[in-house]
C-alpha cells in the first residue's frame, strides 16, 4: 500500500490542504484511495509510536492499525495528515535542536508500516516568519528562551529533511515552500492524494480565494473558462498575475513583531532560505514542488 503522510510543517497550511483533499473523496475512492478522518489515526499513531519507545512493533501491529484506520476494502493508497506529527510548537526547539523528535517519529512510522511505500509530505516556510509564528503559538515572550543555544541563522529545512531521509532511506520526501502555495495548491492536492491527471480537482482555488478580491476571483474564473486545459506553467502564470493585481491588502505580508527579528537579520535569513531551497532541489530522494516549471 502507498501511504502519503502530510506531516506539516507546523504553521504552514493550517489544515486547509486536508480540507481541500477531502473535497475529492468520491473521485479518490474510485481509484482506491482513502482519506480517513484525523480522529481515526492521529492519536492512534502517536500513542503507538510512544508506546514502542524505539522498539520494533510486534508481528501483526501494522494490520491492526490499518483495520482501525481504514473501513474500506481493496485500498491501494492511504492519505494521512497531521501538522503536529513531528512536534507541537513549544517542543520544536527542545535541547537547542530544530525538530529533535524528527528521527524518533519518522523511525516509528517506518517501523509500523515496514512493507508499505511511505512518502512524507512537508511544507516549509521562511525561517523568520516560521520562527515568529511558532513562538507566538507556544506563547514565548523572548526568542532566545525558545531557541536555547540555536541561532536563527542556523535554521535549515534541509537539515530536518536530510535527517528524515537518513532515518527512513526507503521513504520519499516531497516538499514545497509555503510562500508558493497560492500558485501550486492544485499541484499539492494531486501530489498528496494521487488524484489522476484526467480528473478535475475540487478545491483547487480554496487558498487563493482567501487572499484575492472578488474581482480577482471573477478574473480567474474567466481565465479558466477561456482556457480550461491550460498547462501547469500557464496556470501558475495566470495565478501569479491574479495575485499581483488583485491580492487583498497585506494578505501576503508577514510583519515581524519580535524585536530580535531585526530587518538585517531577516534579510540574512532570507539569503539562507534561498540557499536552503537550492540544497533541497538537489537532495537525493527529495522532490521539491516549485511553480513555473
Amino acid at each position: 500500500m502507498q501511504i502519503a503522510y502530510h506531516i506539516g510543517a507546523n504553521c504552514t497550511d493550517e489544515e486547509r490542504l486536508l480540507k481541500s483533499i477531502l473535497k475529492n473523496t468520491g473521485a479518490l475512492l474510485a481509484q482506491q484511495t482513502v482519506v480517513p478522518g484525523p480522529s481515526k489515526y492521529r492519536r492512534l499513531i502517536r500513542e503507538t509510536i510512544q508506546t514502542l519507545d524505539g522498539r520494533p512493533p510486534k508481528a501483526g501491529t501494522r494490520d491492526i492499525l490499518i483495520d482501525a484506520i481504514v473501513d474500506e476494502d481493496d485500498v491501494s493508497r492511504l492519505v494521512l495528515s497531521n501538522d503536529n506529527f513531528i512536534a507541537i510548537p513549544k517542543r520544536i526547539f527542545d535541547h537547542g535542536i530544530f525538530y529533535p523528535q524528527v528521527e524518533s517519529k519518522v523511525r516509528g512510522m517506518a517501523r509500523l508500516f515496514p512493507e508499505d511505500e511511505i512518502t512524507f509530505f512537508i511544507g516549509i516556510r521562511h525561517p523568520a516568519s516560521f520562527l515568529q509564528e511558532v513562538a507566538r503559538r507556544a506563547e514565548i515572550a523572548r526568542l532566545r528562551d525558545f531557541l536555547g543555544l540555536l541561532s536563527p541563522m542556523e535554521l535549515r529545512w534541509s537539515d530536518v529533511i536530510g535527517r528524515i531521509r537518513k532515518t527512513a532511506p526507503h521513504a520519499r520526501v516531497v516538499t514545497w515552500c509555503n510562500e508558493d502555495t497560492p500558485l501550486i495548491w492544485e499541484d499539492l492536492i494531486r501530489a498528496i492524494s494521487g488524484l489522476s491527471d484526467h480528473v478535475e480537482v475540487e478545491g483547487a482555488h480554496d487558498l487563493i480565494s482567501r487572499i484575492v478580491t472578488k474581482n480577482g476571483m471573477a478574473a480567474l474564473h474567466k481565465e479558466v473558462k477561456t482556457e480550461p486545459q491550460m498547462t501547469r506553467v500557464a496556470r501558475h502564470e495566470v495565478l501569479a498575475q491574479i495575485l499581483e493585481t488583485h491580492a487583498k491588502p497585506d494578505a501576503m505580508d508577514d510583519e515581524m513583531t519580535y524585536p530580535e527579528l531585526s530587518e538585517k537579520l531577516v534579510a540574512a535569513m532570507s539569503e539562507n532560505y534561498d540557499a536552503d531551497i537550492a540544497r533541497l532541489d538537489e537532495m537525493e530522494g527529495v522532490t521539491l514542488i516549485l511553480p513555473f516549471r
